[in-house]
């Protein structure tokens, strides 16, 4: 089942896309909520039973898009989490971490699918990062990585965009740089855990720009499994219904290019993973008279 959040008449509704189209679950069942509290009800049977049978309610192309998760209490994001990701960086040739390199985004950096992220006046560094990220669907604390696919509702795409020089403002943080307001996007959907039956280690990811291919590898390398981060994340955090976990992007960032490759307006970035779908958005300049 693919769920997604979108804007129709200038309302956020929730839906499930099928067949080119939108059955609109706000309107059928209006005490439903967004997605997060769907997840908090655990009501994914119900939303399943609701869609089960019944023609779509709007096009996919009459519908603005929202990031799936609208209103997510974490974005947790994982970085250098694929092995050439190390060599890129120049750390003298690849030595696996003992532990994921962890920081937080805010919900107001990520838009929909199709909707364009913007290049901030302060930089012209704005890079793309595709990535995987996990939506959790139930509460844990310290869950055991055995167990980790438990918690997991599903998996949605991202564009972890980054404005490079921005990361470096100070000596041990990069959350400037990762939280630019609509620098990155996450969707088109959350496809549900149960499409996923013999689990997450054999997921392609592939970035385009403008359709030349700039990023592809497979989660079956990740040096941190989705299990391995669930479990490592929920021994400081309690993860909660509707948070996500962005698990790395590969190889291939602009930044990575000589000379660099960043994006500029008119640019279009597409992150593409068979199973879970295609988010694609525009690149625009961010409007000089904003306040």
């Amino acid at each position: 089942m693919r769920l997604l959040t979108f804007l129709k008449d200038g309302t956020a509704r929730l839906g499930v896309a099928q067949d080119g189209g939108v059955v609109d679950l706000t309107a059928r069942a209006p005490d439903l909520g967004g997605l997060r509290q769907v997840l908090c009800a655990g009501a994914l049977e119900r939303v399943a039973a609701i869609a089960s049978g019944v023609a779509p309610d709007h096009g996919q192309g009459d519908i603005r898009y929202l990031p799936p998760v609208p209103d997510p209490e974490k974005i947790v994001c994982v970085g250098v989490n694929y092995p050439e990701r190390d060599a890129e960086y120049g750390d003298g040739g690849f030595k696996a971490p003992a532990f994921p390199s962890i920081f937080m985004r805010t919900r107001e950096s990520l838009v929909g699918h199709g909707e364009p992220i913007v290049r901030p006046p302060e930089s012209k560094q704005l890079d793309y990062e595709g990535e995987i990220a996990i939506v959790i669907g139930r509460e844990g604390r310290r869950v055991p990585e055995a167990r980790a696919h438990e918690v997991v509702a599903g998996l949605m795409l991202l564009n972890e965009g980054s404005v490079r020089d921005w990361l470096r403002h100070a000596k041990f943080n990069v959350t400037q740089g990762k939280n630019f307001e609509r620098s990155g996007a996450a969707g088109p959907w959350m496809v549900t855990a149960d499409a996923f039956p013999e689990g997450y280690d054999d997921l392609s990811l592939t970035t385009r720009v403008n359709g030349e291919t700039r990023q592809h590898d497979n989660t079956r390398r990740l040096l941190f499994s989705f299990r391995y981060l669930i479990a490592y994340i929920s021994t400081f955090m309690r993860l909660r219904p509707g948070d996500l976990i962005s698990t790395g992007t590969p190889t291939g960032a602009g930044a990575r290019f000589d000379p660099p490759r960043y994006l500029a307006p008119g640019d279009v970035v597409e992150v593409e993973s068979p199973r879970i779908g295609v988010l694609q958005n525009p690149v625009m300049d961010e409007a000089q008279d904003e306040h």
